[in-house]
């Protein structure tokens, strides 16, 4: 069966450096009328899992954006450290036990759909598939859901890639490449924007 959103907390990774966007953050620069990383704030929060973590930097304002939407706001002390720092941060948050699974999502990935994580958590399984990761072409990719089993490692990774290690091992959930666009400069925003800008919201 598949999980229930009750038993799985969303964590949305949103302290990243916007070092390749130019001067400002790129979760702030405004995509079909709102700020990027509102876009998939929305998704989590229309799938109501039982607790929406997001991870921040602190002193930005993508925190007060995403605080009315119901998630609770962590800060990375250190988000210099890449990707992993932000995840083992929304890890940290959660109390043992209280989770069946987390997804992880990134807030520079606007164009996820609802239906999308559902998928995701149609294909979770504690034993037979504990970690769930979005694919297309062949790549693994976040959105991802983790079992509370891998909490512990997920807190331990170090560097820029997040958890790709342990995606190498993950159950595929096959989506379109442009379903699976993260915007990570100038150019990808202008990009999205020529298309038609606007997230599928279902």
């Amino acid at each position: 069966m598949p999980i229930a959103p009750p038993d799985v907390a969303a964590i949305l990774l949103a302290a990243g450096r916007s070092s390749r966007f130019g001067d400002g953050d790129k979760l702030l620069a405004e995509l079909a009328g709102e700020p990027l990383v509102l876009h998939a704030a929305r998704r989590i929060v229309e799938l109501d899992p039982g607790r929406k973590v997001a991870v921040c930097t602190e002193g930005g304002a993508v925190a007060g954006l995403l605080a009315p939407l119901g998630f609770e706001i962590i800060y990375n002390p250190a988000p210099e450290g890449g990707l992993s720092t932000s995840l083992a941060c929304g890890i940290a948050s959660l109390k043992q036990g209280a989770f069946s699974a987390a997804l992880v999502s990134l807030g520079d990935m606007p164009f996820v759909t609802l239906a999308h994580l559902h998928r995701l958590a149609a294909r979770f399984d504690p034993v037979d598939a504990p970690i769930v990761a979005s694919v297309t072409d062949g790549v693994a990719l976040p959105p991802a859901m983790f079992a509370c089993a891998y909490f512990d490692r997920l807190r331990m990774l170090e560097g820029d890639s997040g958890a790709r290690v342990l995606l190498a091992s993950a159950a595929h959930v096959a989506a379109r490449s442009d379903e699976l666009t993260d915007i990570d400069t100038l150019k990808d925003m202008d990009a999205v924007s020529r298309r038609g800008g606007a997230p599928i919201k279902s």
